[in-house]
């Protein structure tokens, strides 16, 4: 029963995540939908590692490398979008083409 549960929430975090990456027009929201989907994929990584092998960490020390990822990530997309608000006074995700100088 507390399987169907996670994983239901799961697919919650994911689909919510993936719904406002796609239709977000802000670059922190989009940072933050992308972190609920590295959470989602975290909570699969540790519930199925639990269900299939509770003696081996495999799946627990591969949510511990995604984790990591995701504040690198964050670290980096952050920095950019500072450095993006800094020139073009926007957040926005169509008006940071800067491509056109």
């Amino acid at each position: 029963m507390m399987f169907e549960l996670v994983l239901f929430l799961s697919v919650y975090l994911f689909s919510i995540g993936i719904y406002g990456l796609i239709t977000s027009r802000n670059m922190v929201r989009a940072l933050i939908c992308l972190e609920l989907i590295l959470n989602s994929i975290n909570l699969n990584l540790v519930t199925f590692s639990d269900l299939f092998d509770s003696r081996q960490l495999k799946g627990d020390i591969f949510a511990i490398f995604v984790i990591a990822l995701a504040a690198a990530e964050a670290a980096i997309g952050l920095s950019i979008l500072s450095s993006i608000h800094r020139n073009r006074k926007s957040t926005r995700i169509n008006q940071s083409n800067l491509l056109n100088n």
